[in-house]
């Protein structure tokens, strides 16, 4: 990623921050959205600078307000890369909704703007990246990965649509790994349980989960971070979907 130029949506907390720092270390120049968490987002590009220089990598990182909803702000958000940089090599698409509800409440469920959000984040939003993303990646035989999750693998998460919403972005990764091929790679992360502060509060239920898993320690998100780096660096793999998730499926 030495001088490569990439796009994360939803960069400043949680797994997008640990990827944003992951691809800076490896000297990627790299551009990240936030919607709500301003603050945050200021302390990931201040620590991604801090982390370029202990590097000795050359990366940078800067932060800019996008709602992946609004196709103006995706389109002011790839602009903004190739105006600093003149190139794109690499879109995560990680920004994502996740609404705590249960599987069984399905009348709470019926609601058409809770479905609405959920999917024009997590499924719309990433395709409105990708198309705008496309014609500069394809300039550079670039990537897309996708932060999918094992709720759209096995049904079961934070709520019932955001299950759904993770098993449509999985299709999406293998639709567009098509419509975008050859020039452009196109994988999706599916992490199982990972630490980040959406846990706060729900720590028994976290603990449920950890129960689960083959492995003694459950996945962080500088592991996704890391894997991210590695699909986004590995020529031979397009449209596959890869579960890190410490054993909890399984």
């Amino acid at each position: 990623m030495q001088g490569k130029v990439a796009i994360v949506t939803g960069g400043g907390t949680g797994i997008g921050r640990a990827t944003v720092l992951a691809l800076v270390e490896r000297g990627a120049h790299v551009l990240f959205s936030y919607s709500r968490s301003e603050r945050e987002a200021a302390q990931t590009a201040a620590d991604a600078r801090n982390a370029a220089v202990r590097a000795g990598s050359g990366g940078s990182a800067r932060a800019l307000r996008a709602d992946v909803r609004s196709a103006r702000d995706v389109e002011a958000l790839v602009q903004g890369a190739l105006a600093e940089h003149g190139r794109l090599d690499l879109l995560v698409n990680n920004a994502g909704v996740s609404p705590a509800i249960a599987n069984a409440e399905l009348a709470t469920l019926d609601d058409d703007d809770l479905w609405e959000t959920v999917l024009s984040v997590n499924v719309r939003g990433a395709f409105r990246c990708a198309r705008a993303a496309a014609p500069h990646l394809q300039a550079t035989r670039g990537a897309i990965v996708n932060i999918g999750s094992i709720a759209g693998v096995n049904g079961e998460g934070s709520s019932l649509p955001y299950a759904v919403s993770k098993a449509a972005l999985h299709g999406l990764t293998k639709a567009l790994a098509r419509a975008l091929s050859p020039e452009v790679r196109v994988s999706c992360v599916a992490p199982g349980y990972v630490e980040t502060r959406w846990w706060n509060g729900r720590e028994e239920a976290g603990a449920r989960l950890r129960k689960r898993m083959l492995l003694d320690e459950p996945v962080t998100d500088r592991d996704v971070a890391a894997l991210v780096c590695q699909l986004a660096e590995q020529s031979g793999m397009t449209g596959q979907v890869i579960v890190l998730d410490a054993g909890q499926v399984a």
